[in-house]
């Protein structure tokens, strides 16, 4: 069937699969209290924002034929400029004085992708290493600022930004959804997403037709360095702090994780807003659901591991044919007599 052939059909199913799980083991699947919505699927929306955001950004990435491992960095850095400013005001709840700083820490990942994207696109390093560079300093650079300490803010309306409820939703999830709908529309609606494709495709081709490849892979990086300093404001106000340690720690992983789940080609050329929606939505359900069903939490990344290598095979047509193709039934061949 065309339907099974598709490369969301899988993670799709998958996902479904477990959320019908966390039905039977979770307390409260989806309940209303105080005029919002709460419960698992809630949970796991709040909780794939994050995720979302830096798997965005790294879809755009790999679309051109880069990758980006210093999202858990700049996330580190974005959250530990936000509560070092925040902190030193005299009100920490004046709304106006936050939202200019949540502007400024997004500001400064902006330039670190910037940072990123001059490396690879001008000095013409490697990305994965030119992306390294800054996955190790920038996570001495958020240390730095918070100078080895986990500072504490009391603002309601940075929490907000995690904790808070709209229209009986997670604020964090419709911040995820609102850059979602935002680089749809830019990638699919204009002819932005047919040069990323070009740029990731052939580089060499795109600059004889005169694209200008490097403006373009610049743009990237910075857009990849903004979405992570977003994503790590929701992780820093949702804990009211800033962890320059164990924010973003390996959040790239889950990042390339999910883009790869969602079908964009890790060599470039090819990418999917959609399918990085799902494949966040579906690492998120799956750290919730081996929680529910009780796996040990030291079978937990090794529980993980299994199913993603299960979901991977599925997607392989490869795969299916050498498995599922002797299954198929073959036409009887009739042997013709001959008078």
């Amino acid at each position: 069937m065309t339907i099974l052939k598709n490369r969301l059909f899988w993670p799709i199913a998958i996902l479904v699969a477990m959320l019908i799980v966390n039905v039977f083991t979770s307390h409260q699947f989806l309940t209303i209290h105080d005029g919002h919505l709460f419960g698992t699927l809630i949970d796991i929306l709040r909780g794939s924002a994050p995720l979302m955001l830096v798997a965005l950004g790294m879809t755009l990435v790999i679309s051109t034929g880069g990758i980006d491992l210093s999202v858990g960095s700049v996330m580190a850095i974005s959250g530990a400029v936000a509560c070092l400013l925040i902190k030193d005001l005299s009100d920490q709840n004046a709304i106006g004085a936050v939202l200019l700083i949540v502007a400024v820490a997004i500001g400064v990942s902006a330039l670190l992708g910037l940072w990123n994207g001059t490396l690879v696109a001008v000095v013409g390093i490697q990305p994965i290493i030119a992306t390294l560079i800054l996955m190790v300093a920038g996570r001495g650079l958020a240390q730095l600022i918070t100078d080895g300490q986990i500072i504490n803010v009391q603002s309601n309306p940075y929490a907000s930004i995690a904790t808070g409820f709209f229209l009986t939703l997670p604020v964090a999830f419709l911040i995820a959804m609102a850059a979602v709908a935002l680089t749809a529309v830019l990638t699919r609606r204009t002819a932005l997403g047919l040069l990323l494709e070009s740029v990731g495709g052939s580089p060499a081709a795109s600059r004889l037709a005169g694209i200008r490849a490097r403006r373009i892979t610049m743009m990237v990086y910075v857009v990849s360095g903004a979405f992570a300093g977003l994503a790590g404001l929701i992780v820093s106000a949702d804990i009211k702090s800033a962890d320059s340690i164990h924010a973003g720690d390996l959040i790239e992983l889950d990042a390339i994780l999910a883009v790869v789940i969602g079908g964009t080609a890790l060599i470039g050329g090819r990418f999917s807003i959609i399918g990085t929606v799902i494949g966040a939505l579906l690492i998120q359900t799956l750290t919730v659901t081996v929680v529910g069903v009780g796996v040990p939490p030291k079978a937990t990344l090794l529980f993980k591991a299994v199913i993603v290598v299960a979901l991977c095979l599925s997607q392989s047509p490869v795969f299916r044919e050498k498995v599922f193709g002797r299954f198929k039934s073959r036409p009887a061949v009739r042997a013709e007599v001959t008078a």
